[in-house]
């Protein structure tokens, strides 16, 4: 039998794991996995949603953090990276379509594991990419979901030149001309980049153990965007931030942004969490794009708002203190 998760020598697999495929509408097999709460009582699930060229490997540590607060963890690759089927012939390439297909995965992930096999009440954690997939998806999840918490969302990208509507003009004429799958910039090298140089933590140890799960295991990793998926990305934070979309959210949702952070922009996530009704806002000074992966420093102020503002955590770890 194939194996379903890859560890590392510092990234083993939490326990109480289990796993498998799903089946999307268009019939492309989709990878997830459910992790167990192991700390008591058990205060229901939190349906873990990936960034951009992430996989389930890269979330050991905060399912396990999740997992000492009575939490229980549902996750899955999003389609076309990590070890759920890729879309077109190169699998390097992050193409999608549409994100109303992440959407779709989405709600089949809940009618088909979420719902029928992880114990509720339930609320989204998710990354960058993740995180405009679920306030797209927040239609849906209203009746399913008590609360989101979203970080470091793809509102808009940092000295962005251009608008989101200039973007997705540009990209479908792009398209149109046989161009959708082309990188959106020189495909970068296989290698990661060195610690010292890189956007997404100032934390070293936590950079090389998650650069180590892709060198051991290179199937798990994506290469650029494709001028198709940044046409995708453009159209999701168009509708996004209609007034009419904006004004129809009805699940208590917490942004949490970065002070340094170079991949997404900080000022337009945070311009958009103040045009929502039911949302608040926390920006963490200091901390680069991937919060979850940073130095203890900066994690542990986002553990201590998700401890607040996720009902029934707060209290547990008072008394473990």
């Amino acid at each position: 039998m194939t194996e379903l998760f890859f560890h590392t020598t510092d990234n083993p697999v939490p326990d109480n794991a289990s796993g498998g495929f799903f089946r999307a509408r268009d019939g492309r097999q989709i990878r997830y996995a459910r992790f167990a709460p192991g700390g008591r009582p058990e205060k229901g699930t939190v349906v873990l949603l990936q960034g951009r060229n992430e996989c389930i490997e890269k979330y050991f540590e905060t399912i396990r953090d999740l997992s000492a607060r009575g939490l229980g963890t549902a996750t899955f690759d999003l389609r076309g990276q990590g070890g759920s089927d890729r879309l077109i012939r190169d699998p390097q390439k992050g193409y999608v379509k549409s994100f109303g297909q992440y959407v779709d995965d989405l709600d089949i992930f809940f009618r088909e594991v979420v719902l029928p096999d992880c114990r509720g009440p339930y609320y989204i954690l998710a990354h960058s990419t993740g995180a405009l997939v679920a306030l797209l998806a927040s239609a849906s999840l209203v009746n399913r979901v008590q609360r989101m918490v979203l970080l470091t969302p793809l509102i808009g990208m940092p000295g962005q030149r251009y608008s989101m509507k200039s973007i997705r003009t540009m990209t479908t004429a792009l398209m149109f001309m046989g161009l959708g799958r082309m990188y959106v910039k020189r495909k970068r090298a296989k290698a990661a980049a060195p610690f010292e140089i890189n956007d997404l933590t100032s934390d070293p140890v936590r950079y090389r153990r998650n650069t180590s799960v892709y060198e051991e295991h290179p199937h798990l990793a994506l290469s650029g965007l494709t001028v198709r998926w940044l046409r995708a990305a453009s159209m999701a934070v168009l509708r996004v931030s209609d007034p009419q979309f904006l004004a129809a959210m009805r699940i208590p949702t917490l942004i949490v942004t970065a002070g340094a952070d170079s991949i997404v922009s900080t000022r337009a996530a945070s311009d958009y969490a103040r045009r929502l009704r039911l949302s608040s806002l926390l920006t963490i000074d200091g901390s680069r794009h991937e919060i979850l992966q940073e130095a203890d420093f900066y994690r542990e102020q986002f553990l201590a708002a998700f401890d607040a503002f996720i009902p029934g955590t707060e209290e547990e770890i008072f008394k473990a203190a």
